[in-house]
């Protein structure tokens, strides 16, 4: 989590200093999402004009956001979008093909002006012959029309929003990558938690007052 009330000489939003708060642990979605409600609160959640909840299009995360953030624009993180057209170009002209790259390449520039309709018109015109691939095509289609109120990316920025998730991305690696996946590391669950409770409580700045938490109980 993160605030933003900035933006650079380009109109892109800036992530204000130091304002980075992480929350994590290997559980149940129902179980994280009163954590992850907990940190916003922490971090301002109930002072903020506009609130974002960027996600890859997994329902769960929706469902995170529509029981503890009902009020939240919920925005699909755009690269994730542009991966599933990548992926989708690869299944249906052949993972080397340059037709691929210049399909999935022509789809991004309309999902970038948030026409995803017409990224899924395009989708739809497809007529693979494989079952296997026809079957990724329904599963692309169902995917963009679900989210299609999630990938309105011009608007977004012209609200000066972020439309990516990499601070996420990047706090996967900074907080569970660094310290539990070193090599030959073998972990419990619960170990495993304990130690990515330390490492969010370091990173946020909060050492000290969980420590003082532990003292008093």
């Amino acid at each position: 989590m993160f605030t933003q009330t900035k933006q650079d000489e380009e109109g892109y939003p800036i992530r204000d200093e130091g304002s980075t708060t992480y929350v994590g642990a290997i559980e149940t979605a129902a179980d994280f999402g009163p954590r992850i409600h907990a940190g916003a609160v922490r971090r301002g959640l109930r002072q903020a004009q506009k609130v974002v909840v960027l996600g890859d299009g997994a329902p769960w995360i929706w469902g995170i956001a529509a029981r503890y953030f009902p009020w939240a624009i919920e925005v699909v993180d755009l690269y994730h979008a542009r991966e599933h057209l990548a992926d989708l170009g690869k299944v249906v002209y052949g993972p080397t093909s340059a037709l691929a790259k210049r399909w999935a390449a022509a789809r991004s520039d309309k999902l970038d002006a948030g026409d995803v309709e017409a990224v899924v018109t395009s989708i739809q015109r497809l007529r693979p012959g494989q079952s296997n691939v026809r079957e990724e095509v329904r599963k692309a289609i169902d995917y963009f029309q679900t989210n299609q109120e999630h990938m309105r990316y011009a608007k977004l920025r012209s609200q000066g929003l972020f439309v990516g998730s990499g601070v996420v991305e990047a706090g996967c690696k900074t907080v569970i990558g660094l310290r539990l996946k070193q090599s030959g590391m073998r972990w419990t669950v619960d170990h495993a938690n304990a130690i990515i409770a330390l490492r969010c409580c370091q990173l946020s700045g909060r050492w000290e007052e969980f420590w003082e938490q532990r003292s008093a109980g």
